[in-house]
C-alpha cells in the first residue's frame, strides 16, 4: 500500500529550501529508501480545492501521450516517444505528479534524474503544467526528487534546465 501524507503551509515553506539538509522538518516518507522502481506515493492537498489531491509517484510506467501532452502544455518542442520511453526506461528515479479529482487522474508535473549509482545524480525533464505554476509545486517535486537521492547515497545532485526557467 502507498505512503500518502498531507501537504500544509509548513510543507510548502520547507520546499523553499531545496538543500535537503533542514533540520526543522519531520521526517517524510519521501524519502524513506524506496528506492529504484518503488511504486510509493505521496499526497499534497492542493490549497486551490478542496476536492482535489495531488499525489508524486514514482512509479515508471507512464502513458507516453499523457506525458507528450504535458510537455506540450509548457511549450516544450516533441521528442520521439520511443526515445522518451528509453530515457524514462535508463532512469536511475523518474518522478511524476498527479492531480486526482474523485475517480479522474491527470499528469500535472515530471521530473527524472540519471545516476553513476554512487556518487552523482543530474535531474531531467522538471515540468509542471501551466495550470498549476506558481503553487509551490515544482518546488515540492525538486525537494521530492531530491530526498529521494538523498535517500540513495547520492550526494552530488546537479539540475540540468534551460536558464531562462
Amino acid at each position: 500500500m502507498a505512503e500518502v501524507e498531507e501537504y500544509s503551509p509548513e510543507d510548502r515553506a520547507e520546499a523553499s529550501d531545496l538543500s535537503g539538509n533542514s533540520t526543522s522538518s519531520p521526517p517524510s516518507p519521501f524519502g524513506d529508501g524506496g528506492g529504484r522502481g518503488s511504486t510509493r506515493t505521496g499526497m499534497l492537498k492542493d490549497q486551490g480545492s478542496l476536492n482535489s489531491r495531488i499525489f508524486f509517484s514514482t512509479e515508471r510506467e507512464l502513458d507516453l501521450y499523457e506525458l507528450e501532452e504535458l510537455c506540450d502544455a509548457v511549450g516544450w518542442s516533441r521528442r520521439p516517444l520511443r526515445k522518451v520511453r528509453k530515457a524514462i526506461q535508463h532512469s536511475f528515479l523518474v518522478v511524476s505528479m498527479w492531480e486526482q479529482r474523485g475517480a479522474r487522474r491527470r499528469l500535472i508535473g515530471f521530473s527524472r534524474a540519471t545516476s553513476d549509482h554512487a556518487f552523482n545524480a543530474t535531474i531531467w525533464d522538471v515540468v509542471v503544467h501551466p495550470d498549476f505554476q506558481g503553487r509551490g509545486l515544482g518546488k515540492a517535486l525538486i525537494k521530492h526528487v531530491i530526498k529521494k537521492l538523498r535517500s540513495e547515497d547520492i550526494s552530488n545532485i546537479t539540475l540540468f534546465a534551460d536558464p531562462q526557467v
